[in-house]
């Protein structure tokens, strides 16, 4: 596909991190961008500075994406890229004690929902809704749309405490080739992401020592990602009509251990 004013995208949390940074190149390229997000003053301003449009949208709502899609195809028209790159994680052993008083817990099954219902569901959400529209445009060169997903690195080797996001992540792996499949005849391409260790506005809230140890955990290079890698390959994904079905690490080679 080629990236150019006649295209429009639309990239959920789109305000920061590795969305941001996607919304940033798709607009460099002259894409007409919109942007899904919680966080209004951030996504706002990003729209601004790049000329594109702000959605305050809520992933796990249906009426908030339903509205977002409208906001963003009046303004941009029908989108023909999705990047979802929306998502959150929690931390917490399945079963466990507690180091002060020995009381036996388990992971809170309302936190495990929240986390599935963010990342996987909708994920999906976003996706259904956005190749049902691409199914309504002309195709080009043979192409209706593609779509890029973020998943995780702990989608295969998720660490202790980390059974919501991983399988939260590992869904959206798991999902990836049959949507490729059920989209492939309407001319829609799926692929998926799943990334290391990225310096992230999350990421850098850590401790310096935190981040230089998980820096030093990465084989080759020693440094966390940047979102600007993430977003190249996103780019590539898109731009490469041969680039389908496919679910890539984006990691410097790290295989996370287990705690």
């Amino acid at each position: 596909m080629k990236l150019d004013s006649s295209i429009s995208a639309v990239v959920t949390g789109g305000a920061s991190g590795l969305g941001e940074a996607t919304v940033r190149a798709l607009a460099a390229k002259g894409v007409k961008v919109a942007i899904f997000d919680m966080n209004e003053a951030k996504g706002e301003a990003v729209a601004a500075e790049v000329g594109g449009v702000f959605c305050k949208v809520n992933v796990t709502s249906d009426e908030e994406v339903d509205a977002g899609f409208v906001k963003a195809r009046a303004a941009n028209g029908q989108e023909r890229i999705l990047i979802n790159c929306a998502g959150t994680g929690n931390a917490a052993k399945t079963a466990g004690r507690d180091r002060n008083t020995g009381e036996i817990k388990h992971f809170p099954l309302e936190a495990f929902n929240w986390i599935i219902q963010i990342n996987l569901v909708g994920t999906f959400r976003c996706i259904a809704k956005s190749a049902a529209g691409m199914l309504t445009l002309e195709p080009i060169d043979g192409e209706r749309g593609a779509i890029v997903n973020t998943a995780s690195v702990a989608a295969e080797d998720g660490q202790m405490g980390q059974a919501a996001y991983s399988a939260s992540k590992g869904g959206v792996v798991g999902m990836t080739l049959p949507i490729a499949r059920d989209l492939a005849g309407e001319g829609i391409r799926v692929n998926t992401i799943l990334p290391g260790i990225f310096a992230t506005p999350l990421m850098n809230g850590a401790p310096p020592q935190v981040k230089e140890a998980l820096a030093a955990s990465v084989p080759f290079p020693k440094r966390l990602g940047n979102a600007e890698e993430y977003a190249s390959l996103a780019l590539e994904m898109v731009q490469n009509g041969y680039f389908n079905g496919e679910d890539v690490r984006l990691d410097g080679a790290i295989r996370m251990a287990p705690r």
